[in-house]
Order: structure tokens, then C-alpha cells, then sequence
């Protein structure tokens, strides 16, 4: 017991003494003499702060029976047409931080959308947070902004209409300005039910920076080097008060134009050219490692909206290569740097630099349509080689809420690794483990929050919202079970289920393929493929009955005992097709497409199995989808196309290698999938 305390107060006192001789010469610290340290990644966290106290604006919240607080929450019916959780969130961020702590990991990284639309009642939440854990198990936070976080660049007036009121019905809650809420906050809107609070409105860059300075966004003392894109200082002789100098908002911004880049990069006739906050920064928060916290979020001017920009949420890289290659320029220098003072380089953003849906997307637009399933935030095949050639190598990404792994290897030698994390407010919650080892190797786990303690502290609230959804609104009232589930995932799991029900199916679908789906069990649909008939999909529409019809057909009959005896000889049965339905494949899709490998405990083997198998008879189909006028020709043909791509993917997304946990090369790119059961520590 002394020889480990001896050891572990030497190791201690050799890591201070290094950082001492570094932060006085600037001595390079190779990367093979960097001492193991592990970085937890948790993007979209979208904190709701579920307690905040709007009393004194007249709404005293819901008095809720475990905790003894009033709770400030969104309505369950909102949360389950989002693509992210807004109050259970709040417990699986503590459950996350607990489980980092019991870890013994110091370092935590938030990529963004780390507040819900970034209101000052929740990111005056959310620092508390940080700083009790920050106290209590001296971890270190580290920030970037999302598209969530400043909406817009500017501070402006917002709120929601779906808070959950005491007697299960929403409460509006907006700030001074917006929906009805007067300018002036002492007077009292005619609608009495409607809250009027300045907690609510949303911050912009500003706002947020100042709130949150010691989580990254300005230099402190426990920094061994901090800059900004436009710093003029180098880690040699670098010093604190300089860095926090610079650090100031009015030396941290560039110009943006409607039309392009603006500052040195404008062209004639660029227009609505406005100065903006970049929120970048490089951080060495231990001696070898710099952590580069890239901005790239992209408000483009625009004087016919009503902040006088537009939103972030689909520009993404795309528009930083056009609106801030000021960044990219400063990213290149920073990659140099790093390889001429052996520093271990890892990039983070919000948002993704590679294709995140396991090469698929372009058979879903085929699918779905180009503009649907998010396929707007994809980024351009160029990007990635932009970055990659910057000196960019490993980036950590956010935004999609999807576990992913992309590695991109360019004929010129340079590759990217983008690792998109997932979000813990989505199917599946989960965060990114990362750990820095000698030699640049860095070490990849993803840790799955099942179990969160407290996760159904609110089901009392959301049981009288659905009493009163039944009265008021039955036909639209969202399933009842989600409040059995038994845990933190199986709601997660829930929350998708009913998304997919009530939003991607109705907007994401085409309307015929929708309604082929939910007509059919897993049987009819295989025999359907295969089916040798002359109706067309116009007549089908016109006449649904006739799907009917054709499945009492002799040439159903057929089409099904050919279908059973390619079963039996691939090793499945196909009577066992009916236990699954069309939703069934729609939602599987959605669990495979965000979660990969995290989804398939989720999902029998059975039927992946069968999903392969159909697969595999419509493997000769072409992939091009029948399109415009075409929809009026051959059932068959349509039918083929259409679920040929659908099973297709399905496949692809089940057999897919699992990259959940790794380990990365940085000198090589060479990628190394591990066992569950093995783990870096440092």
C-alpha cells in the first residue's frame, strides 16, 4: 500500500514537473513520452435543466412526488415527435458524468448542443453541473458550440409552447417579444395561461462564451497553451495574460457575407456583410496533447429573416469551406505545428467531416429522397480530402445523434477518421471513450448508458397528459406502454418507436412505399417480391382492396411455395416471416442506420437473417427507384426496386464491421478493431 502511494505521489510530482518545464521554455513533449490519458466525448447532451425555477414569471412548476421539487418540463407528446429527448436527458447526463467519474477520467468533452436552444435557465443549469463535478472529481470541461446552442449568432427573443402545465395541458413559456409576451415584461398578456419569462429567450454568442468562459472558451491557469484562430503568440514563451488578452470577443471575430467569405477572402459584389464571434480555440489541457475545439457552425447573412441570419443546422462543413477558410487555414497551421513539436493532435466539432450513414446515403435518398432522413448535413465527397489534407487525422463529431465510424484514405496519403458519438438524449445512449496513448495511438470504446438512476422520475406528470390527450385528442395520443419501460435504453428504444410512428413514417416516406409497409407482415411482403403479376401501382392506389385480392390469387399461391422451398434451402423458414410487420422494418432501419452495431440487441437474429435473405432474392434488382411518372408502370417492378434497397440496406447496416471499439494508428491510419472485452487504460 506505501510502495503505491509512493509511486502514484512520484508519478504525480514527475507530470507537475514536466508542466512546470513546459509552460516556462516551451520544451517539446514527444508523443511517445506522453503519459496515457482518457477523454470522454458526449455530444447533444441538450440539457433541459427539468428543476429550473420560473416562479417569480408566475409558473410554479409541477409538484413532483420523488424528488419534492416543481418540475419546468416539456411535454411527453413533444419529446416524441423530437429527434432528441428534452427531459430525461437531464438524468442520463448525470448518470454519464457519474459513470466518467467512477472511471477516474478527468477530461470532458461536450461537442456541442450541449443546452436546449441555448436559453439561459438551461445553460445556468447546465454550469452548475459542471462546476459541482468539476469541484467533486476535479474534471476538466471542455466546450464548442452547436447549432443548438447559439440558434443564432445574436441574442433574441424565443421560447416554447409546450412546456407541461399542472393540469397535463401545455403551458406556453416565452420571453419579452415573442408569441404574444409583451415588450414590456410587467404588463400581463391577454392569454392568462401564457408565461412570460426572459430564461427563455436564446443566447447568442456572447451570452454563451461569457456564461461558460472557464469550459474552454477562454485560456486559464491549469492551461499549459490555449489560442484562438486569431492569436499572433506560439507555445514558446507563451504567457497567460497575453492568451487571455487576445481571448477577448472584439479580437475573436471575422466577417460574413451573403454570398461567400468575407475579410480578406470577399469578392466583388458580396452583400449583408456582417461581423461574427468564431468560438475556435486549441487547447494543451496535459503536456503532449492539444485538443483542437473547431467552430463550425455557419449563420449566413440574411435580412428577410427576422434575426438577420439564418440557422446553422444543415450548413456543417460544406459552408465552412465557403463562409470561414479562415478556420481551415488556421487548422493546417495548427497540424504543423503539432507534427514539428511532437504534440498528439485530436479535433472535435459539432458537426460531421465524412459521410455518416455507412455509405449509404445515396441508396436512402434513393429511397426516401434526397431530402429527407437529414441527407441536407451530409458533407460533400471533397470536404473530407479538404480536411484530410489540412493535417486533420482524427475528429470527433456530433450533431446526427448516431454512433458511426468513417475512415477515408486519400490517393495523396493523407486519410481522415471522423467518429461521430452518439447523444445520450437518443436511441442509443451512449458516449465515446477515448484514450490517448504513447506514440500516437489512440484507443476507442463506446460506453452505453442502460441503466439511469431517477430516468422515471417524471412518469407521474406525463400519466395525466395522456388522461387528458385521451379527452381531448385520443386519435393522436402517443402509446401509454412507453411509461413500463424498465429501463433508461428500453425508453430510448420507445422514444424512436414512437418517432418513427409519428414523424418519419408521415414526413420521410413516400406515400406509396408507406402504405405498402403498413399493409403487409414480413410473409406477404417476401412473396411480393416475387410475385409474377400484371397489376400496376396506380391501380393499387386507386384500389387498395386489390392487395387483398391478390393474395387469395393462384399466382400468390405459386409465388409462395417458390419463396418456401429458396427458404428452406437458405436455412430459414418462411412461416416465420408473419411475426414481423412493415413498421417493423422501418424501425429497424432507424435502429440500424443511428445506433450500427448498439442496435442489434435490440433486433432478433432471426430476423436479420431473414432481412438478408431478402436481401439476397432481390440482389439483381437495379437500385434506382421508380421515380415521377413511373409510379403509374409495373407493381413488381416497383416493389423490387423499392424493398430491394430497403433490404439492401438493412443488410449492409447489420453486417457492417463494428467499430465500437478500436484502436487508431495516427501515424499510419491504420485502424484496429478490438474485442468488447479489452480495454485501454491509462
Amino acid at each position: 500500500m506505501v510502495l503505491s502511494l509512493l509511486r502514484l505521489l512520484t508519478k504525480r510530482l514527475v507530470a507537475a514537473a514536466l508542466a512546470a518545464t513546459f509552460w516556462a521554455t516551451g520544451v517539446t513533449v514527444q508523443a511517445a513520452d506522453i503519459q496515457p490519458v482518457q477523454i470522454a466525448f458526449l455530444p447533444d447532451v441538450h440539457f433541459h435543466d427539468i428543476y429550473a425555477d420560473f416562479r417569480t414569471d408566475g409558473f410554479s412548476g409541477l409538484a413532483n412526488r420523488k424528488s419534492g421539487q416543481q418540475a419546468a418540463i416539456r411535454t411527453m407528446a413533444a419529446q416524441l415527435k423530437s429527434t432528441r429527448l428534452f427531459n430525461e436527458n437531464y438524468f442520463a447526463f448525470l448518470a454519464a458524468l457519474d459513470d466518467i467519474a467512477a472511471k477516474g477520467v478527468k477530461l470532458v468533452v461536450l461537442p456541442g448542443d450541449f443546452s436546449d436552444d441555448g436559453q439561459p435557465v438551461h445553460v445556468r443549469g447546465l454550469k452548475q453541473i459542471l462546476q459541482r463535478y468539476s469541484q467533486q472529481h476535479g474534471m476538466r470541461f471542455l466546450l464548442t458550440l452547436g447549432n443548438h446552442d447559439p440558434v443564432r449568432p445574436l441574442r433574441h427573443a424565443a421560447g416554447k409552447a409546450d412546456y407541461l402545465g399542472v393540469d397535463g395541458k401545455p403551458q406556453p413559456i416565452y420571453s419579452a417579444g415573442a408569441a404574444g409576451c409583451p415588450e414590456n415584461a410587467t404588463a400581463l398578456p391577454e392569454d392568462r395561461r401564457l408565461v412570460c419569462s426572459e430564461q427563455v429567450k436564446e443566447a447568442g454568442y456572447a451570452e454563451l462564451m461569457t456564461e461558460l468562459s472557464a469550459f474552454g472558451f477562454y485560456p486559464t491557469a491549469d492551461d499549459l497553451y490555449w489560442e484562438t484562430p486569431f492569436s499572433d503568440y506560439s507555445a514558446k514563451g507563451y504567457q497567460l495574460a497575453t492568451a487571455q488578452a487576445q481571448a477577448e470577443l472584439e479580437q475573436r471575430q471575422y466577417q460574413i457575407c451573403r454570398q461567400g467569405a468575407g475579410g480578406a477572402y470577399r469578392q466583388a459584389g458580396y452583400t449583408e456583410c456582417r461581423q461574427v464571434i468564431d468560438a475556435s480555440y486549441l487547447v494543451e489541457p496535459v503536456p503532449g496533447l492539444w485538443l483542437l475545439a473547431i467552430d463550425a457552425n455557419v449563420y449566413i447573412p440574411d435580412e428577410a429573416q427576422p434575426t438577420g441570419f439564418k440557422g446553422s443546422g444543415n450548413a456543417g462543413y460544406n459552408a465552412v469551406l465557403k463562409y470561414k477558410p479562415h478556420v481551415i487555414a488556421w487548422a493546417e497551421q495548427v497540424a504543423r505545428r503539432a507534427q514539428q513539436q511532437g504534440k498528439t493532435l485530436l479535433t472535435f466539432s459539432h458537426f460531421p467531416m465524412l459521410e455518416f450513414y455507412q455509405g449509404q446515403s445515396d441508396h436512402i435518398a434513393s429511397l426516401l429522397g434526397k431530402n429527407s432522413a437529414q441527407l441536407g448535413r451530409r458533407p460533400d465527397d471533397d470536404v473530407g480530402h479538404t480536411l484530410a489534407k489540412a493535417g486533420i487525422r482524427l475528429h470527433v463529431g456530433g450533431h446526427m445523434h448516431l454512433n458511426n465510424t468513417n475512415l477515408a484514405h486519400y490517393s495523396d496519403g493523407s486519410y481522415l477518421l471522423n467518429i461521430q458519438a452518439p447523444s445520450i438524449a437518443a436511441y442509443v445512449p451512449a458516449y465515446k471513450l477515448l484514450t490517448v496513448l504513447p506514440d500516437n495511438h489512440v484507443g476507442v470504446d463506446t460506453v452505453v448508458l442502460n441503466e439511469v438512476p431517477r430516468f422515471d422520475e417524471l412518469f407521474q406528470h406525463y400519466r395525466l397528459e395522456h388522461q387528458q390527450l385521451l379527452q381531448t385528442d385520443a386519435q393522436s395520443a402517443w402509446n401509454r406502454d412507453i411509461l413500463q419501460s424498465a429501463n433508461y435504453r428500453e425508453f430510448a428504444n420507445w422514444h424512436l418507436r414512437e418517432l418513427t410512428r409519428q414523424r418519419f413514417l408521415p414526413s420521410e416516406w413516400p406515400v406509396e412505399l408507406r402504405e405498402l409497409l403498413l399493409a403487409l407482415n414480413g410473409e406477404q411482403m417476401a412473396v411480393l417480391t416475387q410475385l409474377k403479376t400484371d397489376m400496376t401501382l396506380a391501380q393499387l392506389q386507386q384500389s387498395p382492396e386489390q392487395l387483398e385480392q391478390l393474395m387469395q390469387s393462384p399466382q400468390w399461391q405459386t409465388a409462395r411455395q417458390k419463396l418456401k422451398q429458396d427458404a428452406a434451402k437458405a436455412g430459414v423458414v418462411l412461416d416465420t416471416f408473419a411475426g414481423w410487420h412493415g413498421f417493423d422494418v422501418a424501425l429497424d432501419f432507424y435502429r440500424l442506420r443511428n445506433a450500427g452495431s448498439l442496435a442489434l440487441t435490440d433486433i432478433s437474429a432471426e430476423r436479420l437473417t431473414q432481412y438478408r435473405f431478402l436481401a439476397a432474392q432481390l440482389a439483381g434488382q437495379s437500385k434506382r427507384p421508380v421515380t415521377g411518372g413511373q409510379h403509374s408502370g409495373s407493381l413488381k417492378a416497383y416493389v423490387s426496386k423499392q424493398f430491394g434497397l430497403l433490404f439492401d440496406m438493412l443488410a449492409v447496416f447489420s453486417d457492417s464491421v463494428s467499430y465500437d471499439h478500436f484502436r487508431i494508428n495516427l501515424h499510419t491510419g491504420e485502424l484496429t478493431p478490438l474485442p468488447p472485452d479489452s480495454a485501454d487504460k491509462p
